[in-house]
């Protein structure tokens, strides 16, 4: 039996919002195993919250940009230890330079825009400039880019948020991309719509819903119809163009997009947050 200690469980607790014996019990059941434990609760019924942090919340801050032309956006996150440094002059002016760096360079991934120039050194050897001289341990957290026929780029309060979004048109959808981007600040959907979705999240969300429904005492033969309302109801919340739109709950995204032009998409979006 693995050995769980009282930190442990309060860290489980805040993940989820569940209770201290429910959270004792699933991280014993899974041996201390974080995300084996949130499914567990989960299947037992338990309401855990849905923008849990996965890990240790961080410092740093995040910021989303696009190139001159709007057909490739970026969003990064520079993380260090301390909200103090997070604020720093420097270290905010570093992170804007990185980003004009992906801007320029349109790395595909995180280590491609380690691996790029920044003046005389390379961006990972700027990072370790940095901790030396701040003495905090600093990383780049999170980098995703969105090429399309216009991206936008949406930067909350603070940088501690941002979000990137690509549309198939150019032309009189700039309100309609600011919305969207800011909502997917707002709702963080996992997908563009259903069929976007990765088979995986769709298997374990049916698991969990038999496994609740289950617990509930539901018959084995109804198992499969209440998994398949509640994958439903999963997609309704989780899907960007099924959610309610922040801006009138009586439609969905998807709806007012269709106002705004009936051939107008989503080619694709990204969001950072710090501690997510």
């Amino acid at each position: 039996m693995a050995n769980i200690t009282a930190a442990e469980v309060n860290k489980l607790r805040k993940m989820t919002g569940a209770g201290m014996m429910d959270c004792k019990k699933a991280l014993v059941e899974t041996e201390g195993d974080f995300d084996k434990a949130i499914d567990l609760l989960r299947k037992k019924g338990q309401k855990v919250a849905s923008k849990r942090a996965d890990k240790e919340a961080n410092e740093g801050i995040v910021l989303a940009k696009t190139t001159a032309d709007e057909k490739f956006a970026a969003v990064l996150m520079l993380n260090c230890e301390t909200d103090f440094v997070a604020k720093n002059e420097e270290f905010v002016t570093f992170a804007n330079n990185i980003m004009e760096v992906a801007l320029a360079h349109k790395p595909a991934d995180v280590n491609a825009l380690k691996a790029l120039k920044l003046n005389d050194r390379t961006v990972e050897e700027g990072i370790t400039e940095m901790v030396g001289k701040t003495g905090e341990k600093m990383d780049l957290g999170g980098y995703e880019v969105v090429e399309a026929e216009k991206v936008f780029a949406y930067n909350h309060m603070g940088n501690k948020l941002a979000t990137i979004l690509g549309l198939n048109k150019a032309n009189g959808i700039d309100e309609a991309g600011h919305q969207l981007a800011m909502q997917v600040a707002a709702m963080a959907p996992v997908a563009v719509d259903k069929d976007d979705v990765p088979q995986e999240i769709v298997d374990k969300e049916i698991e969990i819903g038999k496994e609740q429904a289950r617990e509930e005492g539901k018959p084995e033969a109804m198992l499969e119809k209440i998994a398949m309302g509640k994958l439903n109801k999963f997609f309704k919340e989780n899907t960007l163009l099924n959610q309610d739109f922040v801006r009138d709950s009586k439609k969905t995204v998807g709806q007012y997009l269709k106002e705004v032009d009936a051939d107008l998409k989503v080619t694709g979006f990204k969001r950072l947050m710090l501690g997510a």
